[in-house]
């Protein structure tokens, strides 16, 4: 069996970085891009569709817990620096907002991989000033880039404690595309596992206005 992956940074100082950041003035808003938006498992009083510029989502993770092995590596997805994304943000009355920080530490930054930013996302009842989990292309977690064949590899063999790359893939993909955001870079990266997923005629979804 293979040891258990350590930290590559210690979390509770960021976690209370980042606590001090929010400053605890107003409720807390949290921005997902991907799992959080199908699974965020912490409550909440209101979301709304948001686009962040600046950052795009990308599958371009390894994850050797969650959805691989060290041995066989998947992959998650992060805010890598550059274009835009169009995710959710999630409000969090005040109260409430560091007990779902600590919580989103125990999910998001048990290996510390990410870097927390409060980015400026803009919504379609004004912007708002939301956490986001971001990766650092200098991480030794962050992929580079992928050829076709990788990809299918990954999606074919890699799974981990919560399942597989391709089913994660999938339920993010799926989950876009119901709140009327589609990825066509995801699309494109999951037609080498599925083939075509062109959605048939007259079930597009419409392409967010955020």
């Amino acid at each position: 069996m293979a040891p258990p992956l350590l930290p590559l940074r210690d979390p509770a100082p960021m976690l209370a970085q980042s606590l001090r950041e929010w400053g605890g003035r107003g409720d807390l808003w949290v921005f997902g891009y991907a799992s959080l938006i199908w699974r965020p498992e912490f409550d909440h009083t209101e979301h709304r569709l948001a686009r962040v510029h600046g950052w795009h989502r990308a599958l371009k993770m390894w994850s050797r817990i969650n959805r691989g092995t060290p041995e066989c590596p998947g992959l998650v997805f992060a805010l890598l620096s550059g274009g835009s994304c169009t995710g959710m943000v999630f409000r969090v009355p005040r109260r409430d907002a560091a007990d779902v920080m600590a919580r989103l530490w125990l999910r998001e930054m048990v290996t510390a991989v990410y870097d927390p930013r409060w980015l400026p996302c803009q919504t379609a009842r004004g912007p708002v000033r939301a956490l986001a989990f971001t990766l650092s292309r200098r991480s030794p977690s962050y992929t580079g880039e992928l050829d076709a064949a990788h990809y299918r590899q990954i999606f074919s063999d890699s799974c981990g404690r919560f399942g597989t790359t391709l089913d994660y893939a999938r339920q993010t993909f799926d989950s876009l595309r119901r709140h009327g955001i589609h990825d066509h870079a995801l699309q494109r990266l999951l037609s080498h596992a599925d083939g075509d997923l062109r959605v048939a005629p007259g079930r597009q979804p419409p392409r967010s206005g955020l």
